[in-house]
């Protein structure tokens, strides 16, 4: 799993098919490390993505929608400056490098027709971002390197751009059958995959394994198991797709339908592929939800931690509590103490430490009653040992009374943070992680929200929106106050309501807008969401609760996003998130 250099010539391929000619509308850093061109191609609207963090560097079109900061990044306000209106004149890789370099014909600040090259370095932890002039003189960097950080190669604005240190590697697009031989003469006893990777540039150990396994059978081989021709003819192969541009990217799912290994090229080893369209396409399929979720991890860490410290604490506070409310079931047996000293109070003397009385509701077939071992106190009279037992009775029974209340209270508790940890995994934007926080704030969990915070806080929640088959529109909250707003001042009392079963989810309503009752299809689709926006994550045989809005009632005081409800019927669903992906309003 790797954005090799393989990958990157299919990238440049299909931006040089696409976008040669298009121009730039507007320019966004949505990241720290993402930059997103948005072009105008003779196919419509693009946007370019570029990615050079560390994690999972790449470059495409994505059609992922990305929340961008209030104020721009100044690395982002500058390529607005130079590159807006700009044409795309080349799309030129280095080599067999990670190396991709955009040129652009735009205008100086003199009006004078120039040119511009942007850099992107698809190099793992090394990855970034430069932005050159005509002559190659760095105007801008995502990443400055200087010689704090490196001794090697220096990137800073005013300096000359030079391409990354060169590896100790053969080009594999200039590599002839002879000098192949010659490498593979001195590769020694070790597995195929491992020397592909180690003597030619650009190759990922999923398409070095590919190699050797169309040319041994098996991915694992050994060099010595492996004829030299055979292991060349496939090396030679896979090499000429790039060459000649001949791309079949393709996707690898594990046993659980998980994305499990991506390439340029169609991973016959594997079991279970599937071919893709794109490369873009893939790398939208690949790393949207991962990156999404990781982003949303990092910024919501303190949220995860205050509410995993909320629900030890009162996790913690019921485990005592139902221990406490347990032991106040002796209270019978203290009543029944009692009533036995009272009953045989003629026969005791102060002083004993324990007596054997008769037990007059114990009646045995002989005729005789039965007897109990009752522990006294020797420092208290009959009547108060008799009240003692009397006593405890009465705050075991006050106790129980008021330990079903606090315990009733913290189960609650914990349901509501169950459903807002529920909120942040379901979260896609920043100001969904606000609103989660306003509303943590709003319940007395956390602080209000600081005012150094980047993106501000709409006045009304947002929430995902959603059109059926049959062209019903779908609200869907992502956290309680968005649950709050779909359900109480969105929904009309006639519009349907749905919500997984059993379990914290999101709110669904179906809009009905003076339309007729939705057919099947729209009804298994809305419930397909309310599953998917749930701590059930869309797995098979999801049950979903459905009724009218105006059967929901708000709890008295309940927290946010809590509703009653008595009459429903129920639907179970197993959702296709794909498909349903597709329903979304962008």
């Amino acid at each position: 799993m790797a954005f090799d250099a393989g990958f990157l010539a299919a990238v440049a391929a299909e931006l040089r098919q696409t976008a040669l000619g298009a121009r730039i509308e507007k320019v966004y850093q949505p990241e720290r490390d993402a930059v997103i061109l948005q072009m105008r191609t003779f196919a419509g609207g693009k946007r370019l993505l570029i990615n050079a963090g560390s994690a999972n560097p790449r470059m495409g079109f994505t059609e992922i929608p990305m929340e961008n900061p209030q104020n721009p990044p100044l690395f982002c306000m500058l390529l607005r400056k130079h590159l807006s209106g700009a044409k795309l004149l080349s799309v030129n890789q280095a080599g067999f490098e990670r190396v991709l370099t955009l040129e652009w014909e735009t205008r100086d600040e003199m009006g004078y027709t120039c040119i511009r090259r942007l850099v992107a370095e698809m190099m793992g932890k090394y990855s970034n971002l430069i932005f050159t002039d005509g002559e190659g003189r760095i105007l801008a960097v995502l990443r400055p390197v200087d010689f704090t950080t490196s001794s090697l190669r220096q990137v800073l604005p005013g300096m000359r751009y030079e391409l990354p240190p060169p590896q100790e590697k053969a080009n594999p697009l200039t590599v002839a059958e002879s000098e192949f031989e010659e490498l593979l003469a001195h590769a020694g006893d070790r597995p195929a995959d491992k020397w592909i990777t180690a003597t030619f540039l650009g190759i990922s150990a999923s398409v070095a394994r590919e190699i050797v396994y169309r040319a041994a059978g098996e991915s694992d081989a050994l060099l010595y198991s492996i004829p030299k021709a055979a292991l060349y003819e496939s090396f030679a192969a896979v090499i000429s797709m790039v060459r000649e541009e001949r791309f079949s990217p393709c996707v690898v799912y594990d046993e659980r339908e998980v994305p499990k290994e991506y390439a340029f090229l169609p991973l016959t080893h594997y079991g279970k592929m599937r071919a893709v369209e794109s490369p873009s396409v893939l790398l939208d399929l690949w790393f949207g939800e991962k990156d999404k979720r990781a982003r949303i991890t990092q910024r919501a860490a303190d949220l995860l931690k205050l509410l995993t410290n909320a629900r030890n604490r009162i996790a913690h506070k019921l485990s005592l509590q139902e221990a406490e409310l347990a032991a106040c079931e002796k209270g019978e047996e203290y009543k029944r103490a009692g009533d036995l000293i009272v009953a045989n109070c003629y026969q005791l003397q102060k002083g004993a430490k324990s007596a054997v009385l008769i037990d007059y509701n114990d009646y045995r077939e002989d005729g005789s009653f039965g007897s109990v071992t009752v522990e006294l106190d020797p420092r208290l009279s009959p009547t108060a040992n008799a009240q003692r037992y009397y006593k405890r009775y009465n705050k075991s029974k006050s106790a129980r009374v008021e330990l079903g209340k606090q315990i009733e209270l913290g189960r609650k508790e914990l349901a509501y943070l169950a459903s807002v940890n529920t909120a942040l995994s379901t979260a896609e934007t920043p100001t969904d992680l606000l609103e989660i926080r306003e509303e943590l704030a709003r319940s007395g969990y956390a602080s209000r929200i600081k005012t150094a915070q980047s993106v501000k806080r709409p006045a009304a929640p947002s929430f995902a929106e959603y059109r059926t088959t049959g062209g019903y529109r779908v609200l869907c909250g992502k956290n309680n106050l968005q649950n709050e707003h779909i359900t109480h001042k969105l929904a009309e009392k006639n519009d349907f309501w749905f919500h997984v079963k059993g379990m914290p989810g999101s709110h669904v309503v179906m809009l009905l807008e003076g339309k007729e009752e939705p057919e099947a299809l729209d009804f298994t689709e809305a419930a397909s969401i309310a599953a998917i926006y749930s701590e059930a994550g869309g797995a098979p045989m999801t049950e979903v609760d459905y009724t009218k809005v105006r059967n929901l009632k708000k709890a008295p005081g309940g927290k946010p996003g809590f509703v009653i409800y008595h009459t429903n019927w129920s639907a179970t669903v197993s959702p296709d998130k794909e498909q349903i992906a597709k329903l979304r309003v962008k």
